[in-house]
């Protein structure tokens, strides 16, 4: 039997009776990141690292959840588990389980890039590979960060010259953080969504340091901060509760914008390509480090991705799941 299963439940491991990722209410689960589409309700018990457990009770309440550290092992039945960093957001992890010497690797979402804020990617070899493949189309190559911080700075410097509020969407948890390690906060006051200002809230208790925001909260006066960027969920972008900002432009922030026809959907004024995923060449260089042979693509571009792994001399094959990456967060 293999180490790991795919079930209509989720990814499953016979000789620790746990699944990962668990779409459907299971005994056990552990969980790659807090992110949705990945940390779901309705567990018997929850294991994750001990930096993604905050913002998972956050969100989902008081759960049974068991905290491991990155690089911590633990025998859980007949399987061998350890987490390690994914990269991706704070606290992500991939999820490495060993049985008879058979080694998977389920990495959930991940990125290779170090963007200062979550614990870098590290590959972790194996003999099979779960891999997500949300940007994976060579179309989808991401720019150094510094670049894209410059151009959101700029294009806020130029709002605030204008007597405009910069609205800039990006989804609550791991993306918001991120661009606030990002911003210049000499151009002028940040504020936060009230969403987005709980998670900050959360993870400026465990010890992640973060720049001072405003929360914009119902009850804010906007001509009491002139010149702002307020950061908030895509889904609040067009509500009554931005519109009372008059005079505004509108980013958004996310790997889709390199797609010109999802830039036009948004009917924003400006795109920032910047994503919490590895992009082509970052989920082609993370594959390779692995050492493994078979790969098992999930959500995203599964059929082109795994028929260029297989074309360049991977057992690849899709696997269907219910993760639905960026789009999921737009309301969390």
């Amino acid at each position: 039997m293999a180490t790991l299963t795919f079930t209509p439940s989720g990814i499953y491991c016979p000789a620790g009776d746990f699944y990962i990722d668990p779409w459907r209410p299971v005994a056990r689960a552990l969980i790659t990141h807090g992110h949705a589409d990945h940390a779901r309700s309705g567990m018997g018990a929850y294991l994750a690292t001990d930096i993604a457990a905050p913002v998972m009770r956050h969100r989902l309440g008081e759960i049974p959840l068991e905290t491991i550290s990155y690089g911590e092992t633990r025998q859980i039945g007949g399987a061998t588990v350890s987490f390690h960093p994914a990269g991706h957001v704070p606290g992500s992890a991939q999820i490495r389980v060993e049985v008879a010497g058979e080694v998977w690797v389920a990495s959930g979402d991940y990125k290779v890039v170090d963007d200062g804020l979550s614990t870098p990617f590290e590959p972790v070899q194996c003999h099979h590979f779960i891999t997500e493949s949300t940007f994976g189309l060579p179309v989808f190559r991401w720019q150094d960060q510094r670049n894209i911080a410059a151009d959101i700075n700029d294009w806020w410097s130029s709002c605030a010259a204008a007597g405009k509020t910069a609205f800039l969407g990006c989804y609550a948890l791991g993306k918001a953080q991120r661009l606030l390690t990002l911003l210049n906060p000499d151009i002028g006051p940040i504020l936060t969504h009230t969403a987005i200002e709980k998670t900050n809230a959360v993870m400026r208790a465990q010890g992640i340091t973060l720049p001072h925001t405003t929360q914009a909260g119902p009850d804010i006066v906007p001509k009491d901060h002139p010149g702002a960027l307020v950061l908030a969920p895509p889904s609040a972008l067009d509500s009554a509760w931005a519109r009372k900002f008059g005079q505004r432009e509108t980013g958004f922030a996310s790997g889709w914008m390199a797609l010109r026809g999802i830039r036009r959907r948004r009917s924003g004024d400006r795109g920032f390509v910047i994503s919490d995923h590895a992009d082509w060449t970052g989920l082609l260089d993370a594959i390779k480090q692995t050492g493994a042979e078979n790969i098992y693509v999930t959500h995203g571009y599964t059929d082109i991705f795994a028929r260029y792994l297989t074309e360049v001399g991977f057992k690849a094959q899709v696997v269907p799941t219910e993760f639905g990456g960026d789009e999921a967060e737009d309301a969390a």
